[in-house]
């Protein structure tokens, strides 16, 4: 039996994080709930200024969720039928769903098989897709997938070359680094999501929306209040009803205050899965001048091992996993009639049968990620890492 400090593991331990700061959110619960300003109430200004302040946007508009984030920045960019919007199909639902919203057409593109991001070349195999269809390309949603950001200098000068918009899903990147610029400075927009297993997740639904527009700040915050002008009761534009209430602001005020030490604690776990099992399946490559805040830790299994057997074993063993992403999105009953890019996505469909993903989250102890690598080593049938 494994000892009790080891288990149980948790995939996104909650817990241990509340323990840390448990007092100071219960704080700031009861704080929201004296002044009774629930909506749109003044943490949520305070949460704002922070978020610009921790990556250094110069705006930063909270949001109802990170799919209601994506959908806001494309009624700002005036997205409509007829408009084509080149996207990864190695995601969540949420990055292709709001295109489909707005009765515009998702052209899904390839990923890089060592980055899980958005490939340029199928990037530029998916324009000529849209072109001959007859679609107006207009814009690109990049994803930072499992919290790396994608590769920004390739995707920024192609949509320069095209004259597309680019707006950056970071629902699980925020905080990660490309060059020096921190995820949330990137693109027309960049969004991110705060679902509570995110790296910064409040505890219910949350977003947020960041660009350097003032123009844009401005429509936005429009937008998230059913298209309001100077006051509530006079609408000037088609809106919806996507504000951040202000006890998830709150909450996360106290989160974004541990947050680079967690992003650290973050990167110490990856480090030692990636000694542990670089040599028995596919670790996770960071480029140089990247920094992933590994909102997933996602190793590449080799061809032709059994997946479930494997998450079976480790199950046994009390260690949780999951598969993101078990099918592709072109590959989806909703999402199946829509375009791809060039002669089909490859590497989306071979990595979603080989990819698996392990516990990741700051409070992942020495023990328990010894614990978890000798199982999997096991169950790959391959002996303990010898200790560095």
């Amino acid at each position: 039996m494994a000892d009790s400090n080891i288990l149980p593991i948790e995939f996104v331990d909650l817990k241990r994080q509340r323990a840390r700061i448990g007092e100071r959110i219960d704080a700031a619960i009861q704080k929201v709930l004296a002044h009774g300003q629930f909506i749109l109430g003044p943490e949520v200004k305070q949460l704002e200024d922070g978020l610009k302040q921790f990556c250094g946007a110069k705006h930063a508009i909270a949001c109802s969720n990170g799919t209601d984030a994506i959908g806001l920045c494309l009624m700002a960019l005036k997205v409509r039928p007829g408009d084509a919007i080149l996207c990864p199909s190695f995601t969540f639902a949420a990055t292709a769903e709001v295109i489909a919203w707005l009765g515009a057409t998702p052209v899904f593109c390839d990923i890089n098989p060592d980055t899980f991001n958005i490939d340029i070349a199928s990037m530029k195999a998916g324009l000529e897709t849209a072109q001959q269809k007859g679609l107006r390309a207009v814009g690109v949603i990049s994803v930072d997938l499992f919290g790396l950001p994608a590769d920004y200098d390739a995707i920024e000068a192609f949509c320069k070359d095209n004259g597309l918009w680019l707006v950056c899903d970071s629902a699980q990147g925020f905080g990660g680094t490309y060059k020096g610029r921190t995820t949330g400075t990137i693109g027309t927009f960049t969004t991110t999501s705060f679902f509570p297993a995110k790296p910064l997740g409040c505890y219910g639904d949350g977003g947020a929306i960041f660009t350097e527009s003032d123009e844009m700040a401005a429509l936005l915050q429009s937008l998230r209040f059913h298209g309001k002008g100077n006051d509530k009761y006079d609408n000037v534009r088609i809106g919806m009803n996507a504000r951040l209430d202000t006890l998830q602001a709150g909450i996360l005020l106290e989160k974004l205050a541990i947050y680079a030490d967690e992003i650290d604690a973050r990167n110490k776990v990856a480090e030692a899965y990636t000694a542990q099992l670089g040599d028995v399946a596919k670790a996770p490559h960071v480029p140089a001048q990247s920094r992933s805040i590994w909102a997933q830790y996602t190793l590449t299994l080799p061809e032709g091992t059994d997946r479930n057997a494997l998450a079976a074993a480790l199950k046994d063993k009390g260690i949780p996993s999951a598969v993101y992403y078990p099918k592709p999105l072109h590959q989806q009953t909703a999402y199946n009639k829509y375009p791809v890019a060039g002669n089909g996505l490859p590497v989306c469909e071979n990595l979603a049968a080989r990819v698996i993903s392990l516990p990741m989250h700051p409070y992942l102890t020495g023990e328990q990620i010894d614990y978890i690598c000798t199982h999997f080593r096991a169950a790959m049938g391959k002996p303990a890492a010898v200790a560095a």
